[in-house]
């Protein structure tokens, strides 16, 4: 017997069994790439229910996927899996996951193909137009546990938050927060506190700033009123056009959030959003009282992202059923001179308009910084009908008061009883507002008065010619900002000038003083 051939045959028949045995294993043994990548998994029904889902590239061309949760119940089975387009938008069913294990929160499937057996990679599988979702139980799918973008829809990390402030319905306010994806599309998501539950508010992008008012850009998905909030994707505007976030970021536009859809005249909350954000930066000037006791308030210039300006006008004591035309003129109130911008009328019943500022009425561009430094003032009207009844007036960006003053005392001289004060205001400019209020002048009678040379000892020439002090109020109010010989004057300069104030009975009796007093470097 050939005893070297049976042994040779029998190491061959082992040798194939092992081979076979190798082919058919049903769990190879997996090589991961050292590739991996990480996608967070966020509260939904519960809030203590959150983790990750991190893709494994294996050197077989699978894709391990392993789900982490924390907070997950003992004993609960939470099937999973990956669907189509953003969890904003929901899709289809396309890949199983493992079901979690809800003692250890975990649950790990190789893959490499999708449900319907179409192959898929792990570059494919990370680059994903998806989104997981972990259900409650194969039970109760309708109740996620966790949910969270992947691919190219995860999420970058970069945010933007608009505020949403208060309109028709006190109360009502929130934020509308713009997140990045990795494909350049947009997740917003809109939160309001104090909607009433069960209501539904539709909410859109408008055209333009909420001042200016403009039609529907974009349509978010309807604010539920029982949670208060909205999560919508933006790929593209209401007519298609694509949008990225980098675009929105710079968008002409505002959101306004409505009452209902059969109440979309009625906003509950409202803000400007891209380049109409509001800086934080502002300016508020006063509106004093004029022909009507009682109505002032305040003229508030705030800075948009594009350089241009929200204007606020706030005032009190307005009547109800009243609308206020109110204008930019030019040169100081003093002065007075022709309408230059036109705000929105102020509403009488909430004193209030805001209007946006980017260019002057004959379309000379205009920004916020521009504001500041122009030559200008602001009338409030009475009405359209009665334009010239005045009820709120104040200098704005040059002329303003900046504060500071520096008042003069005029003794009696000619006339016993009559004397006063005169009080130089500097402007932002560096000129001046001089007011002289004098006491027990003569009613209906005109006092005119002047800053002459030298001290009141001395005597000297006429330099600065005031406005006439009324003798029905005892005031004059005259803006200075040079001599009567056209030699420029600053504030700074007049509290050092050589002079003395001279306030007259009449032009006709410029030789009764009634008041005078010494200034700048002849004062006490």
């Amino acid at each position: 017997m050939n005893y070297s051939k049976h042994l040779f045959g029998g190491i061959l028949i082992l040798f194939s069994s092992i081979l076979i045995s190798c082919k058919d294993d049903p769990d190879p043994i997996l090589i991961p790439t050292g590739n991996t990548e990480t996608f967070d998994l966020a509260s939904v029904a519960d809030p203590s229910i959150s983790g990750t889902a991190e893709f494994i590239e294996n050197k077989d061309n699978s894709t391990t996927i392993n789900l982490q949760l924390s907070g997950t119940p003992s004993g609960g089975m939470h099937p999973a899996h990956i669907h189509l387009n953003t969890a904003a938008e929901g899709g289809d069913i396309v890949l199983t996951l493992g079901t979690v294990m809800g003692g250890k929160g975990t649950s790990s499937v190789t893959v490499s193909k999708l449900d319907d057996g179409t192959p898929i990679s792990y570059t494919q599988l990370i680059n994903f137009d998806g989104y997981i979702n972990v259900h409650l139980s194969a039970s109760d799918l309708g109740t996620l546990v966790a949910q969270g973008d992947i691919g190219e829809n995860a999420l970058t990390g970069e945010t933007k938050t608009y505020a949403l402030g208060t309109v028709a319905v006190p109360g009502i306010s929130g934020s509308a927060t713009f997140s990045q994806r990795v494909n350049d599309e947009t997740l917003v998501k809109i939160m309001l506190d104090g909607t009433p539950d069960g209501g539904m508010h539709p909410s859109h992008i408008h055209l333009n700033t909420a001042a200016e008012g403009g039609a529907i850009a974009v349509s978010f998905t309807p604010i539920d009123g029982t949670t208060g909030m909205s999560v919508t994707n933006i790929s593209v505007l209401d007519d298609d056009t694509p949008i990225t976030y980098e675009e929105l970021l710079d968008f002409d536009g505002y959101v306004n959030v409505h009452l209902s859809a059969a109440e979309l005249g009625t906003l509950v909350a409202q803000g400007d959003i891209g380049q109409n954000e509001l800086t934080g930066v502002e300016k508020i000037y006063e509106l004093g009282e004029k022909a009507v006791d009682g109505i002032s308030g305040t003229a508030t210039f705030k800075q948009r992202m594009n350089g241009e300006a929200l204007a606020v006008l706030e005032l009190m004591n307005t009547p109800e059923d009243g609308m206020h035309p109110a204008h930019i003129h030019s040169n100081t109130a003093l002065q007075g001179g022709g309408i230059v911008f036109t705000f929105n009328a102020v509403n009488g019943a909430i004193g209030m308009s805001k209007t946006n500022v980017s260019m002057l009425d004959d379309g000379s561009m205009i920004g916020y910084d521009d504001i500041l430094d122009f030559n200008g003032y602001i009338n409030v009207h009475l009405s359209s009908a009665e334009l010239g009844t005045i009820v709120a007036q104040g200098d704005i960006g040059q002329n303003e008061l900046t504060g500071e003053s520096k008042s003069y005392v005029l003794g009696e001289k000619d006339v016993p009883g009559i004397n006063g004060t005169a009080t130089l205001r500097e402007r932002a400019n560096g000129t001046t507002l001089a007011i002289l209020e004098v006491q027990n002048t003569i009613p209906d009678s005109s006092h005119p008065a002047h800053i002459h040379a030298n001290s009141a000892a001395v005597g000297g020439g006429i330099v600065i010619s005031f406005t006439p002090v009324n003798g029905t109020t005892g005031m004059s109010m005259t803006n200075i900002v040079a001599l009567d010989d056209m030699t420029a004057i600053t504030y700074d300069q007049l509290l050092t000038y050589n002079g003395y104030i001279n306030v007259h009975l009449s032009m006709a009796q410029l030789g009764v003083v009634v008041a005078q007093g010494n200034i700048g470097s002849n004062s006490n």
